[in-house]
């Protein structure tokens, strides 16, 4: 009896010094210097180590992909206590996450596995089974994030393995998966992307849209980084002979011609790592940021003078043409120095109407709320 009094006593201690750590290093973080609308605040909602892709489930669960192995849920929102889990380790790169009926589908380079009754399994996790094998083992753009569709299927791109190069029908393109059926085969829908990283469907028309980094080694200035929109399944986005609509690949531009590739809706900056992005589709913030798209930018590696390191805003009309392309949160690069400690991944519409944004250098998601100025 005495050994098992004593257990739940270290672990108690274990698990409250864990919570005094944890909270020291979000405490730590300077947020101070992130500018905001008037209006919106941004607080570090918990610590994820290297935080990627984010999903929830109806019950209210948020699930964390991460690029260094691991996959996290995290209980207890809005009104805490906030509660993280360790679901899996050791994966390769599981930066993708969804939910569906109950299980969590992960992504891991060329394979995606399943967790199964999840949330009924928080602290003992099932060991993950493989859904399909069926994807390429290329490292270079190999980690993938995925989502469910509307049709019920799992959307799973297969980025380049390269900067630029002829790819064939494995590669640069966008799949999506039935994962009920244990021998299914990915289906392309669409063609011609060098490698997104952040996908979503418009609240109202239910078409795909999605962020595609552009190729490096053009300079400091192209190509721009795209926001597209997928109307029909098959659709061919230009990689590798055509950048954001109207610039040849001086190496592969012989491929194809521009004018065969779907354009951007919208141009975004230039090597600005645009990675996920979300139409907010809460009711808490103002009514002109309703159905428009956030996406976080995760910041550039190969311009003379840094760029991205923010989230931005896309507006959107009532045709889904872009009107605007600008800056919503800044402030994890301070311009001056280059010098960096954020790097936002992923964004996410909260239960609340708050939108959250995972950061995989400071290891931490953030809230950004909005009461009235």
């Amino acid at each position: 009896m005495q050994a098992i009094v004593r257990a739940p006593s270290v672990f108690l201690r274990w698990a409250l010094l864990s919570l005094m750590m944890l909270a020291g290093a979000v405490q730590a973080l300077p947020l101070e210097r992130i500018q905001l609308p008037p209006g919106f605040r941004i607080e570090a909602l918990v610590e994820v180590p290297v935080a990627r892709g984010m999903t929830w489930s109806p019950g209210g669960t948020l699930f964390v992909g991460s690029r260094s192995g691991e996959v996290y849920a995290v209980t207890g929102y809005p009104r805490g206590p906030l509660r993280r889990h360790l679901l899996a380790s050791g994966l390769e790169q599981p930066v993708g996450v969804a939910f569906r009926n109950g299980d969590l589908y992960i992504s891991a380079v060329s394979r995606i596995l399943r967790l199964r009754h999840i949330e009924k399994n928080l602290a003992q996790p099932p060991r993950p089974e493989v859904v399909s094998t069926a994807f390429p083992q290329d490292l270079p753009h190999g980690w993938k994030f995925i989502a469910f569709g509307p049709d019920g299927l799992l959307y799973v791109p297969v980025g380049a393995p390269c900067n630029v190069c002829a790819t064939g029908d494995s590669h640069a393109v966008i799949t999506r998966l039935d994962v009920s059926r244990p021998d299914a085969q990915p289906e392309v829908v669409a063609r011609g992307v060098r490698n997104t990283v952040g996908f979503d469907w418009h609240p109202q028309t239910g078409e795909l849209w999605f962020t595609d980094n552009g190729r490096d080694q053009l300079g400091d200035n192209l190509p721009p980084d795209e926001l597209n929109r997928l109307e029909k399944a098959g659709q061919h986005f230009g990689f590798p002979f055509c950048h954001a609509g109207t610039i040849r690949d001086p190496e592969f531009g012989k491929l194809g011609r521009c004018s065969d590739a779907v354009p951007p809706v919208a141009k975004l900056g230039a090597h600005v790592a645009a990675l996920g992005m979300r139409f907010y589709t809460g009711s808490q913030f103002p009514a002109a940021y309703r159905q428009q798209v956030f996406i976080a930018e995760h910041g550039s590696w190969n311009r003379s003078r840094k760029d991205g390191y923010r989230v931005s805003l896309v507006t959107l009309d009532g045709r889904g043409r872009a009107t605007a392309y600008r800056t919503f949160a800044y402030g994890w690069m301070d311009v001056k120095t280059q010098k960096v400690w954020g790097r936002p991944a992923d964004v996410s519409v909260a239960p609340d109407g708050a939108l959250l944004v995972s950061d995989d250098l400071a290891g931490v998601v953030y809230r950004i709320s909005y009461t009235a100025p």
